[in-house]
């Protein structure tokens, strides 16, 4: 399987996460996003919005992170990293849509700010990072109840729902805003478990 990416990317280690996880390794192909690859008609052709990562398995094609996750949990070997049972499942899929919908968006303007600005050379806007830190606090309130209840989202199983928040926990942490992690006991908990997995050891290098 080859994973076209960028190491950087979110969406890419969130992918490449996934196959650690299930106890494989990627070929990864690197798309220099500085350099504009992922808006090449090479990689159009892969990934039509001219997002990153896409995978090619051996001939089938597909886009976007969180469906390639889903794909590798079910064509790989290895651990299950979604619940065998209907409600284990709806959880998982509630959890993965909070984190689409309600986490992402918030957090990543924070990190855009603080983290990718400055390596872009451009100043960071700390308004935009204030306005976004209260619905990225709400959400992570909301996870804090309920990993006072269990030990992961969707119960006691580790799950693509956990997973797939760790990439963009990473660059919270990175972009000085660990406070939110922190301040809230039963995410900080979670946070230093889920950094500490070897899979994902293996994909940042840590």
């Amino acid at each position: 399987m080859k994973l076209y990416g960028h190491p950087i990317s979110t969406c890419t280690r969130k992918v490449l996460f996934t196959a650690q996880e299930k106890g494989h390794k990627l070929e990864l192909v690197v798309v220099d996003l500085a350099k504009g690859e992922h808006k090449s008609a090479d990689h159009l052709s892969r990934q039509p919005f001219g997002q990153v990562p896409a995978l090619d398995d051996g001939g089938f094609a597909l886009y976007e992170s969180r469906a390639i996750a889903r794909y590798l949990d079910e064509v790989l070997s290895g651990p299950k990293l979604t619940p065998s049972d209907a409600k284990g499942r709806a959880l998982m899929e509630q959890w993965l849509s909070v984190e689409t919908s309600n986490f992402t968006p918030h957090a990543m303007k924070i990190v855009h700010q603080r983290l990718f600005n400055p390596m872009r050379g451009q100043p960071c806007d700390e308004a935009v990072v204030a306005e976004a830190t209260k619905p990225t606090g709400r959400a992570l309130d909301v996870i804090d109840r309920q990993l006072g209840k269990t030990r992961y989202l969707a119960g006691s199983q580790f799950t693509l729902a956990d997973l797939t928040y760790v990439p963009y926990l990473e660059y919270l942490v990175a972009s000085k805003a660990g406070d939110l992690v922190e301040a809230r006991r039963n995410v900080a908990r979670w946070w230093s478990e889920l950094s500490a997995r070897p899979a994902w050891k293996a994909v940042t290098g840590k």
